[in-house]
């Protein structure tokens, strides 16, 4: 795997509002501050009412895979909002370096109407899908066509999968940090099922139809989420995955991330859509 050490923030914001075109200009003055752009946005009223996240990514004037780094960038971050955030702890993982800041009061300040605020920091693959240059506060423009689910002879593509263990009490907690990577893979996610196994929230998410044979999906996943520490690949004739997970479990945060490639059978039901769209369109 080639070596990045460019990194990107990620900062998700959980606010309460009446849609989503409300959550993003409440978001707008942190946007405008920090010099970011929102890359994703998503429905969390399932859990909470009301309750929306916003993404917001920005480069990083830091570099480098390593725990210094990853770490101090989350910490540079909090000092940049004020004395009160960078009192939180940051834990450290590489590939990221992640913070949560659940204090209604304090992110109340920062966003009108915000509850909590998850701070990632990732190194290598930088670059989201679905990011637009347009004006974070208008809805972005469409993405490049999708790879359609079947090939040219009628066969049904093989699917992306993506599993993403989160430490938190919360689904909704989950499925914002969950959401944070599968951006990165693909514009869009499905939402297939959550599994509650304290102190963990397990999200498993299909990513849609990938072009190349199992093996090539997975290894290319992998090399856009970036990284040391992924497991050695598995294939067999119908699955291909690779794993990458945190030891020991950290008090917050993801805890291990799972990738992989299947054969889709032709009679394959369709999964309930989420409300998630990694690219921002509701």
């Amino acid at each position: 795997m080639a070596e990045n050490t460019e990194l990107e923030l990620l900062i998700t914001v959980v606010v309460g509002a009446d849609d989503e075109r409300s959550a993003r200009a409440a978001c707008r003055g942190l946007v405008q501050r920090i010099g970011g752009r929102i890359v994703a946005s998503g429905d969390c009223s399932d859990e909470e009412p009301g309750c929306w996240s916003v993404t917001i990514s920005r480069a990083c004037p830091e570099s480098g895979q390593h725990v210094a780094g990853l770490s101090r960038a989350v910490r540079n971050f909090l000092r940049e909002l004020g004395p009160d955030y960078a009192r939180h702890r940051v834990s450290c993982e590489p590939p990221t370096a992640w913070t949560v800041v659940d204090h209604p009061d304090l992110v109340g300040d920062l966003v009108d109407g915000g509850e909590r605020l998850l701070v990632e920091v990732w190194a290598g693959g930088s670059l989201l899908l679905g990011r637009s240059d347009a004006d974070p506060d208008e809805p972005p423009e469409p993405v490049a066509p999708r790879i359609s689910d079947f090939d040219e002879q009628g066969n049904p593509r093989p699917r992306l999968r993506l599993r993403v263990d989160v430490v938190t009490e919360r689904r909704a907690g989950a499925e914002w940090p969950a959401r944070a990577v599968a951006s990165r893979l693909s514009p869009t996610a499905t939402v297939l099922e959550y599994t509650v196994d304290p102190p963990l929230v397990q999200v498993a998410m299909d990513l849609g139809p990938a072009l190349g044979d199992l093996a090539e999906i997975v290894l290319g996943a992998v090399t856009t989420l970036g990284g040391n520490g992924w497991s050695r690949l598995q294939v067999d004739e119908q699955r291909a995955v690779a794993r990458w997970s945190v030891a020991p479990l950290p008090p917050s945060g993801v805890a291990s991330i799972e990738v992989s490639a299947v054969d889709a059978e032709p009679d394959e039901p369709s999964a309930q859509k989420s409300t998630v769209d990694t690219a921002g369109r509701g």
